[in-house]
């Protein structure tokens, strides 16, 4: 069996772990709200009409922030549509999605539901069929205490706090030409930057967030980021990135090394932000926030778009409900690794989406709920990744890929708590076939003690959870660990999704 070993030390940073790395995205699509997050008729809604069961599952995942309401779906949305009395509100056709929009649920339902959650709201604003005008008017209805016409809108719907949001998204994926208001990227970025501008007019605390490009490959990516960053730098403090990644003619291999697209995406996004930085001269940095992240099989969305037809419009339809594999937690897990290796300079990043379209959690319409394959890696990493993410210096075995060329078959991530002395090694063996030794040098630490070692494998990787079986797919106790003469051993399977945690 081959080895790969990890050397780490408590003087080597590159920076805290940001709980805000452990965000996710509900968007009006498919079953995400409605019959997701939100049912009134099931046994287990609340006086809200909110699934508990649902909500249960949501904290134990962990998950600190929510983007909200899109996606593509803000693109076309009328904010005023989802507040004051349900029985007043109308009924929009929905372009994103080809769906119809009952707005039963809305930005004081929404929320209500985050502060249930405990996750703070990230807020996005439309900018593809609206503008300036518009979002200032959400704000003001969100943020301001009272005693203006949409404060005291708010206050007659019966929030009488301010929603108190502080991060708002200016538009979403304006560069894609399948977006309701696609735009050029200095027709964007001029916008952006007056949104911004008039935003921070009424509150310059704000943290605002400007459109990066839809996905890496892109033909504008690049350029768009640097255009639209220098109308918008002086205005905003992220900058977006999005991506998704699948399983395709079924090279394995390739796709468990997907993280090492997203390590690429984020270097060559942070070098466009530092040019432009330079290139005006300023002092700021912007960091990014990647925004959307999961692993999806678009094409079955794709052909199922393709087949819309006029009169086939559907509230809340069966949108990309993923059955999700254990080599998809595998992915997962190696994702959230990059987002956490990278925590200097994405410090925003939320996984797309939360229920049910591509969803961590699935539900049933009056039935049960439970985790995909996908909840438990991103679960584990937001409960044991505390305090730095430390420095590692990896040799690692190596092997061939389609895609990717050669990539080492470990990747992992060790983050340390000098408060509590708890250490946290997540890895991942996305060799296809082989299980590798993980061993880690620890004499940095020499009163370290294993408190417990999990594993996520299984023999089939193609493995799912599902309605009758729940929890075939879940990490469980990893009995090939051990701790002897400051070195931490591993077994770690082929296709397995790690995480240990030390204490002291």
């Amino acid at each position: 069996m081959r080895t790969a070993s990890l050397s780490i030390d408590p003087a080597f940073v590159i920076a805290p772990v940001n709980r805000r790395t452990f965000g996710s995205f509900v968007e009006h699509m498919g079953r995400c709200v409605y019959t997701g997050i939100y049912e009134p008729d099931h046994p287990s809604a609340d006086e809200d009409g909110l699934r508990t069961d649902v909500l249960e599952l949501v904290r134990e995942l962990g998950v600190s922030l929510v983007r909200y309401p899109g996606g593509n779906f803000v693109s076309g949305y009328r904010w005023e549509d989802g507040v004051g009395p349900v029985e007043e509100r109308p009924t929009r056709l929905d372009s994103a999605w080809h769906t119809i929009e009952t707005n039963a649920f809305g930005l004081n339902e929404f929320s209500r539901w985050a502060h249930k959650a405990g996750v703070e709201t990230m807020m996005a604003v439309n900018l593809g069929t609206r503008g300036v005008q518009e979002a200032l008017d959400l704000f003001e209805y969100s943020n301001h205490p009272g005693g203006t016409t949409l404060s005291d809108l708010r206050v007659s719907h019966g929030v009488q706090d301010p929603h108190g949001i502080r991060l708002w998204c200016l538009g979403n994926e304006l560069d894609g030409p399948w977006q309701l208001g696609h735009k050029t990227a200095h027709e964007y970025g001029r916008l952006a930057a007056e949104t911004a501008s008039a935003l921070r007019q009424r509150d310059p605390s704000l943290q605002l967030v400007a459109c990066g490009s839809s996905h890496r490959q892109m033909p504008t990516f690049g350029a768009w980021e640097a255009t639209v960053l220098e109308h918008t730098y002086d205005q905003v403090d992220f900058i977006s990135a999005h991506a998704y990644y699948q399983l395709e003619d079924d090279d394995l291999a390739s796709f468990l090394a997907s993280s090492r697209d997203m390590d690429d995406f984020v270097d060559e996004v942070v070098a466009t932000t530092d040019h432009v930085r330079a290139k005006l001269r300023r002092s700021k940095r912007i960091n990014i926030s990647f925004d959307e992240w999961n692993v999806w099989y678009r094409e079955e969305s794709r052909q199922l778009r393709a087949g819309w037809t006029a009169e086939d419009w559907e509230v809340a339809p069966r949108l990309s409900e993923e059955p999700y594999t254990v080599a998809d937690a595998v992915v997962v897990g190696s994702l959230l690794l990059s987002l956490l290796r990278h925590s200097d300079r994405v410090t925003v990043a939320c996984q797309a989406q939360l229920v049910n379209t591509i969803g961590s959690i699935r539900c049933e319409p009056g039935g049960p709920a439970w985790r995909q394959s996908i909840f438990h890696p991103f679960a584990q990493a937001s409960r044991l990744a505390r305090g730095d993410v430390l420095r590692t210096v990896l040799d690692a075995p190596v092997h061939d890929t389609a895609r990717f060329g050669q990539v080492p078959s470990l990747d992992a991530v060790v983050t340390h708590d000098a408060e509590t002395g708890e250490i946290a090694v997540l890895a991942v063996n996305r060799h296809p076939d082989e299980a590798l030794t993980l061993e880690v040098d620890l004499r940095a630490f020499p009163a370290a003690r294993l408190t417990e070692a999990s594993l996520l494998s299984d023999d089939d990787w193609r493995a799912t959870n599902t309605q009758q079986q729940p929890d075939r797919v879940a990490p469980r106790p990893n009995p090939r660990v051990s701790l002897e003469d400051g070195t931490l051993r591993a077994v770690l399977p082929a296709v397995s999704w790690s995480a240990i945690q030390l204490g002291v």
